[in-house]
């Protein structure tokens, strides 16, 4: 390229700028379209480089036309001739942990393993989820206790994660 681009601080066309995306503005645009539906955003990030990572739920599930929707509306509100971007759209892992109070009320009825701040584990059954969380923890034969129930609060909570079972 010509001298005189680089004394200006001008770069050739192939160069894309990489100018910073707004996390707001990307929720901004997720939130418009999950407006009419019952899907939820789980985790939003917007790293280095702009690497665009949006993690969706919902109390019905999440299939690939939900993931694929959301990608393209994002995608055609963003210019890619004045920033690059990379764009991530993907449903709730069952692997990963519970990150929001939806996700435990979409959970109630099956197995979790909660630990909580003070390093306790409880495995037992989500009974509910509204000001806190209730399960219903097994007997246990060795320390002759009988079914019981545990409250935890939502600010006690490290982490839950739904116990995967294929019985």
């Amino acid at each position: 390229f010509a001298a005189s681009n680089e004394s200006e601080g001008k770069f050739p066309s192939f160069f894309l700028r990489v100018m910073p995306i707004s996390e707001a503005h990307i929720r901004n645009l997720v939130e418009e379209k999950l407006a009419d539906t019952s899907m939820f955003i789980v985790e939003l990030t917007v790293g280095s480089s702009n690497k665009i990572k949006i993690e969706l739920d919902s109390l019905d599930g999440v299939n690939i036309d939900d993931c694929v929707g959301v990608s393209r509306h994002v995608e055609h509100q963003l210019d890619r001739d004045e920033t690059d971007f990379e764009l991530q759209v993907s449903s709730a892992g069952i692997d990963k942990p519970l990150r929001d109070k939806r996700q435990y009320t979409k959970n109630v009825g099956r197995e979790i393993k909660v630990r909580t701040l003070s390093g306790d584990e409880l495995k037992g059954k989500l009974v509910s989820a509204t000001e806190e969380i209730k399960l219903e923890l097994p007997a246990n034969k060795k320390k002759k206790l009988p079914v019981r129930e545990a409250t935890v609060a939502w600010e006690e909570i490290a982490e839950t994660k739904v116990i995967i079972s294929f019985k």
